[in-house]
């Protein structure tokens, strides 16, 4: 295999320029992400009490307090944006503003649809599974894209940093403490029906961007590699692991960059080794289970 000249890159714009790529089609699929998650949420999960993420948070305190969902969710949003801005900084911060402010919006834009549907004949396991579907497929459409509705996604980098865990362990906790907060609240055949459709929005998020593993494995060989752990390392807060190898026709000792992360940032990682090494060489696997490490 061949590589040209080892040269600097300017790892400050990477990031900028993965999310300039093709901005309008990606744009596309993040408004439609939203809306599908939306009326997902309006039509099958709120009526159903199904419980997941900060919109969970709305159908407890709807349930409690009788306060408006879309409500609950802006004001969440809008905490946990700050605490991102003090905790993972501006840069992380602004990639978030645009979903946590339009997937409210259009939760209070959707909740008059449900007059439309009618769901009194559909078993509540039918109902939610229905919903765990659609709103997976509009996270994963949201996600493809490169952008995430902000809310409990914050939660879970913030848990993640500072506590030393993989985004898949802060998922877990964050996620799993606003269902079983739902216990006390709702019944317990709700409560099971929020761990399926936990589950069933993982699996549909994952199968959108890519396979339906949690977690890709990526295996760089490039010229640039100094450039490429410090973007792994520095701007997507990931470990890597350097492996020697050696080329099977030339015989010449070879480093292979090895890295494991949430499949939510595989694009990112993939268009950011174009930006840094237009010729670099990378195999990715899928991880289905990632133990040990930060």
């Amino acid at each position: 295999m061949l590589f040209h000249r080892n040269k600097d890159v300017d790892l400050s714009t990477i990031l900028d320029r993965v999310y300039s790529k093709d901005l309008l089609v990606r744009f596309s699929e993040f408004i439609l992400g939203v809306f599908l998650v939306a009326i997902s949420y309006n039509v099958f999960l709120l009526p159903s009490n199904t419980v997941y993420g900060v919109g969970g948070i709305g159908v407890i305190l709807k349930k409690i307090l009788n306060i408006t969902p879309a409500l609950t969710i802006f004001i969440g949003s809008m905490i946990l944006l700050v605490l991102s801005m003090f905790a993972l900084g501006k840069k992380k911060t602004i990639r978030t503003v645009a979903g946590s402010i339009l997937y409210p919006i259009f939760v209070a834009a959707t909740s008059y649809y449900v007059r439309y549907f009618d769901l009194g004949t559909l078993e509540p396991v039918v109902v939610v599974i229905i919903g765990a579907v659609a709103h997976g497929l509009g996270l994963g459409l949201i996600f493809k894209a490169g952008y995430t509705t902000g809310g409990t996604d914050i939660l879970n980098d913030i848990v993640a940093k500072y506590g030393k865990v993989s985004i898949g362990k802060a998922m877990l906790f964050t996620d799993g403490l606003i269902i079983l907060i739902s216990l006390f609240v709702f019944d317990f055949p709700t409560f099971i029906y929020s761990i399926i459709s936990l589950y069933i929005i993982s699996v549909m998020t994952d199968k959108v961007i890519l396979g339906i593993s949690q977690s890709k494995t990526f295996y760089i060989i490039t010229d640039n590699e100094t450039s490429v752990k410090k973007f792994i390392m520095n701007n997507l807060n990931h470990g890597v692991t350097v492996l020697q190898g050696r080329g099977g026709y030339t015989g010449d000792n070879q480093k292979i960059i090895m890295c494991t992360l949430p499949t939510r940032e595989y694009f990112i990682l993939k268009e950011g080794l174009k930006e840094i090494d237009p010729e670099a060489f990378f195999l990715v696997t899928d991880a289905y289970e990632v133990s040990g490490g930060a």
